[in-house]
């Protein structure tokens, strides 16, 4: 069970659709979060009908700014909607096929200071209501300490002490992550470059006994100035139902066809994704011009390989009923579809 929590920063460029789609093949999160979705009201929920996932919780937005939506599949978790402000929404959670349950808060928090110290007493608030397994998760815009941050303005010891205050109230820890150090970046020169970590996930002391092999990872950054961070639920628990085994063989099945038409597109993407995850890890640790050159090329060279995915994925979806069937048919017409599409 994954979730992911993602500053997307605007939702209505037409290309949000595919990276969400991206993220959902290649990660299969449970719950999805979305921050600094910049739309709200009829307009959000005509976007977010449009995403695979069937249950969500939208926030409002400030004017054109902030937004804050949560989405989920209801075959998979419960979602009960406790409460919900501008900065925050928080549901209960309950998993499918089991006992547990737990709170989880999806947050945004504005990128004023006034108003952070509201949420803060917002979550000491909850925090004096239950006693439950608790998540808490999303872009807080302010480090919690001075090596979550990479030139710029120092962080402010003051904002800073008042955000771990709120978390120890919370009873709130960190469970460490792997990917590179930084979440947001403001992709300057280097001579400018601004690096911080400010989307997080925290978790008390009650949930980690539920799930004491939970990890968070943060992404590759690709399509944001944020990178998504995951939690990992239960990484080391691999659930294969007939589903899962009849995309198996299809993967298998459709494979030849792949390298034929396309190339193979998806060892170019791991590629990709590879070089940039080292190039942004580096990053974090000795920038330079170089690199982030390379790092705008390498997101160029991914949009092209993504792009020519979203065609490939299309043509299997028109085959896939096919290949359920008769093999030697399903064949006969993808090879008919790949002619077409040569020409």
């Amino acid at each position: 069970m994954n979730i992911i929590v993602w500053n997307r920063r605007g939702t209505l460029k037409p290309s949000f659709q595919s990276h969400i789609q991206e993220l959902v093949r290649n990660h299969n999160p449970t719950m999805l979060v979305v921050m600094e979705t910049r739309v709200g009201g009829d307009r959000a929920r005509e976007i977010t009908d449009r995403l695979p996932f069937d249950g969500v919780v939208h926030t409002d937005t400030i004017g054109y700014a902030g937004g804050l939506w949560l989405l989920w599949n209801s075959d998979r978790v419960e979602i009960t909607l406790l409460t919900s402000t501008e900065q925050e929404i928080h549901v209960m959670v309950k998993v499918r096929n089991s006992n547990l349950d737990w709170l989880f808060t999806a947050v945004y928090a504005s990128l004023r200071s006034v108003e952070r110290h509201i949420l803060w007493n917002n979550l000491n608030n909850v925090a004096e209501l239950h006693n439950m397994p608790w998540v808490l998760a999303g872009d807080f815009n302010e480090p919690l300490q001075a090596e979550d941050k990479f030139e710029g303005r120092a962080a402010s010891v003051n904002r800073s002490l008042m955000f771990k205050e709120c978390l120890d109230k919370c009873s709130m820890i960190g469970i460490g992550f792997s990917g590179s150090r930084f979440t947001w970046t403001n992709r300057r020169e280097v001579q400018a470059l601004i690096q911080e970590r400010i989307d997080r996930v925290f978790v008390n002391p009650s949930w980690c006994l539920l799930y004491p092999e939970a990890r968070v990872v943060h992404l590759t950054r690709c399509h944001s100035d944020h990178c998504p961070v995951m939690l990992q639920v239960l990484p080391n628990v691999q659930k294969r139902d007939a589903l899962e085994e009849a995309i198996k063989h299809f993967r298998r099945d459709a494979t030849n066809w792949n390298k034929v038409q396309f190339g193979n597109i998806f060892a170019r993407k791991k590629n990709i994704m590879a070089r940039l995850n080292g190039i942004q890890r580096t990053l974090s640790i000795r920038p330079s011009n170089f690199l982030l050159n390379l790092e705008n090329a390498l997101l160029k060279k991914l949009d092209m390989v993504l792009n020519q995915e979203e065609e490939l994925w299309a043509l299997k979806s028109r085959v896939n009923w096919m290949i359920q069937g008769d093999r030697n048919t399903a064949f006969y017409h993808v090879s008919t579809l790949v002619r077409r599409k040569r020409n």
